[in-house]
């Protein structure tokens, strides 16, 4: 709900607004707006309970808060949200949350553990895209009553199926999917039996430091400052403009037309970097560059090949000349930012060494192969390096370059040879990246859990055991240990070369601070943001 006081007024105002319709010219931003040009069209819903593109869950995270979140600077630590403390019970299969009595929604009403049960109740019962995450508890329609409970005003209870670890059920709450909405206005802007899905799509009912005023798709975004919220600064309204252009981009926030520019290229990064008059805030997000070797073609099946591709590939020399300032060098299945990622390099170019490996294979001739890679850059040039690099080695390899959905779509129906492909990660614990690298309960075609294990055709009940071992353990210290010593087992014996971690850029004018980056997407905020 928007209250009369958000509203800008002055000349000043009124001329932005003019300039943002016609995209006038314009000298600098006022200093109560903050403008930011980015790619805005991976979105299709603002409701929590739906969004699951990378802009949904952005902006939905900054109107919404959670009972708790993870610590930016120290992601092994779960930190309070709208929950002032959580107590496990003994047998594992519930958590008692304590809820703040100071929050309050946009609306001015205060945050109460009904809304809480409500909302986490509707994330289940909805069923939407990204109710996985919390579904995997127990929960379902017919008992998300039952077990999600609010006791009093200020305690909720969350039943589980059985003994879970706390710190996987907190950082799985920690998603958007767990974001609390106000029952009233849900329940009165619902239609049908639609929890006011179809309201709650194009608007906010949240506690979070900023309130949607409009959102015109493909166009623009507009955020007030809830008058209500726990933000501080001197930032009225921020509106996001949809640039797909990053030479647009970049020309904004140059001309003073934007305050951030949120997707520039590498080359245009360089043009910024070491210039006062910018900052440029950093962060390695959730997104692993990789090949993926499927285990249905007989040579890719030798885990002699599987070392000797990792140590024929110039990691290095890829990261420096191609991709210096949008990603890192990260060679494990968890991206650096996440609770329990290690920073293990041990693969590097040995050419001799990967020869090695292929004579030990009964390969010292080589062989041929197919590799599908995205046609988007940076894709191609690294395809290209990479073929380079296994010709070195005696492997051929033949490019084959297609759009981002038919790269997957291929790789879904397991008709690939090499893969070179991302993969981001669905919620903020180290489960959702063991799962997919490392669990394959069903190597048949018409397996259920198609995990990426899966679509390379490799099953290792090993590693499967270990990945749900470390699921379950309840100790939060010796969980944490347990994925460091998969992640290093699965470096030294699996089918996936992991290469490297994508990396964000809010390109910000110099007055601008606050900005903070996350390493998932509902992770980013704007919640510190001001304008000097």
């Amino acid at each position: 709900m928007i209250n009369r006081r958000n509203f800008l007024a002055g000349t000043a105002a009124a001329s932005y607004f003019s300039y943002v319709g016609l995209s006038a010219a314009f000298a600098d931003t006022p200093k109560d707006i903050l403008v930011i040009a980015q790619q805005l069209d991976n979105m299709t819903s603002l409701d929590p309970h739906e969004s699951f593109e990378a802009v949904g869950s952005e902006i939905s995270s900054n109107c919404y808060q959670k009972l708790v979140k993870p610590n930016i600077d120290k992601p092994s630590e779960i930190v309070g949200d709208l929950a002032e403390s959580w107590e496990a019970g003994a047998d594992g299969k519930s958590v008692t949350f304590k809820l703040r009595k100071d929050a309050k929604f946009a609306s001015g009403q205060p945050v109460t553990a009904e809304d809480a049960a409500f909302s986490l109740q509707r994330a289940v019962i909805m069923n939407k895209g990204p109710a996985f995450i919390i579904n995997q508890f127990g929960f379902t329609k017919d008992n998300a009553a039952e077990r999600i409970k609010a006791t009093d005003a200020h305690t909720l209870v969350l039943t589980l199926a059985e003994p879970t670890s706390s710190s996987f059920l907190l950082y799985c709450l920690s998603a958007n999917v767990g974001s609390i909405v106000e029952k009233k206005v849900a329940v009165e802007k619902a239609q049908g039996d639609d929890f006011g899905n179809g309201w709650l799509r194009q608007n906010t009912a949240g506690s979070g430091a900023w309130v949607l005023r409009s959102w015109k798709p493909s166009e623009s975004i507009m955020l007030d400052a809830n008058p209500n919220g726990a933000y501080k600064g001197n930032i009225k309204r921020i509106i996001l403009r949809h640039i797909v252009d990053p030479s647009a981009q970049l020309l904004m926030l140059q001309k003073g037309d934007a305050d951030v520019a949120r997707n520039l290229t590498t080359e245009q990064l360089r043009t910024l970097k070491g210039d006062s008059n910018y900052n440029l805030v950093t962060k390695g997000v959730a997104s692993l560059m990789v090949i993926s070797m499927n285990q249905k073609n007989p040579n890719l099946a030798k885990p002699q090949v599987w070392q000797a591709i990792k140590w024929a590939l110039d990691y290095e020399g890829i990261q420096k000349n191609i991709v210096p300032l949008t990603h890192v060098v990260n060679q494990s299945f968890l991206p650096q930012g996440f609770p329990g990622a290690i920073e293990d390099k041990p693969f590097q170019k040995n050419v001799a060494k990967a020869k090695a490996l292929l004579a030990e294979a009964g390969l010292a001739d080589g062989f041929e192969i197919s590799m599908d890679h995205y046609s988007a850059q940076p894709y191609p040039d690294i395809a290209q390096t990479i073929q380079a690099n296994l010709a070195e080695i005696g492997i051929k390899v033949k490019l084959m370059s297609s759009e981002n959905r038919q790269v997957l779509t291929k790789m879904r129906a397991r008709q690939h040879e090499l893969i070179l492909t991302a993969w981001g990660s669905d919620y903020f614990d180290p489960n959702t990246n063991s799962e997919a690298f490392c669990v394959n309960t069903d190597n048949s075609d018409n397996a259920l859990n198609r995990t990426l294990a899966w679509r390379s055709s490799w099953k290792d009940d090993k590693f499967t055991e270990q990945s749900v071992t470390a699921l379950k353990e309840q100790d939060p210290a010796k969980r944490i240990a347990l994925y460091e010593q998969l992640q290093r087992d699965h470096m030294a014996n699996s089918p996936f070369a992991l290469m490297m971690q994508a990396m964000t850029t809010a390109a910000c004018r110099k007055n601008v601070s606050g900005v903070r980056l996350g390493t998932l997407s509902d992770t980013h905020s704007y919640a510190g943001v001001s304008k000097a």
